[in-house]
């Protein structure tokens, strides 16, 4: 029967811990390696809905983008959310893998994803961190933090933000405009202002991404680069709910789904 470490040395593989941002905690987070997996559920993040569903669904891993625990504990117990999530899994005796970061710049990683979504051409990482055997086919690309590309043909900024709405299933977007046609566009899943330098680096003048602060968004403005704000959950959740999908058809002998209940805390009104 298939373990948890069988299922942990594909992961390890499918989203190497070293592109992993050296702040994050990735890999096997809770669990024994030598138990057997039958179900395994993937999350954009362990919430108390998610937990339930795992729970009721006798789940023996849950493979969570956000790590849990994603900082260091000096104690577990009832009296916080994070402590009272950690006792629940370990009382059900289900494992916990964590990919985030390494995943984001895998080279079938969530930023990749969401570049070939958005259909861009001449793919490239926007931070470079190790050699690979490339990315999108190319053996001469490097992995690394986002990615950038080029739109052919070029479109206008309305065309662009309808184009990301399809892609990431969200009615509406948060976006700094761009005043001119959009042909080079850079990609940052999550919270991700960090990403404006590089992007402008790379010559993008308009920049996908999750989240970032206001000020961020005073400075591309400044800057002539436009943004296109999808939320934080719509940036990764097709990545997880794809998750699912590759490791159902590595491991057909088990159940695996991505969680059905997990949805975005923040509403419009």
């Amino acid at each position: 029967m298939l373990d948890v470490d069988t299922l942990c040395r594909f992961l390890d593989d499918f989203a190497p811990a070293q592109l992993a941002e050296a702040w994050d905690n990735v890999g096997l987070l809770v669990g024994h390696r030598e138990r057997p997996v039958r179900n395994v559920m993937t999350c954009l993040t362990i919430t108390p809905a998610s937990l339930a569903e795992a729970v009721e669904s006798q789940v023996d891993l849950i493979v969570t983008h956000h790590p849990l625990p994603f900082r260091a504990l000096k104690r577990i117990t009832g009296d916080t959310v994070v402590g009272r999530l950690l006792l629940s899994l370990a009382e059900a005796r289900i494992a916990v893998y964590s990919p985030h970061t390494a995943f984001d710049s895998a080279a079938a990683g969530i930023n990749q994803r969401l570049a070939d979504g958005l259909q861009l051409t001449e793919v490239r990482p926007l931070v470079a961190k190790c050699d690979s055997q490339g990315v999108g086919g190319d053996e001469a690309n490097v992995l690394g933090s986002g990615r950038f590309g080029r739109l052919s043909p070029a479109l206008t900024w309305g065309e662009f933000a309808a184009r990301v709405k399809r892609f990431v299933h969200v009615d509406r977007l948060q976006v700094v405009p761009a005043n001119r046609a959009i042909e080079r566009v850079a990609v940052a899943c999550g919270s991700a202002g960090e990403m404006l330098e590089p992007a402008l680096q790379a010559g993008c003048n308009a920049l996908v991404m999750g989240e970032t602060n206001f000020h961020t968004c005073l400075e591309a403005e400044a800057r002539g680069i436009g943004l296109v704000l999808t939320g934080h959950f719509a940036s990764e959740r097709f990545g997880v709910e794809h998750l699912a999908v590759v490791l159902q058809q590595r491991f057909p002998e088990v159940t695996v789904w991505a969680s059905r209940r997990e949805a975005d805390p923040l509403r419009w009104l």
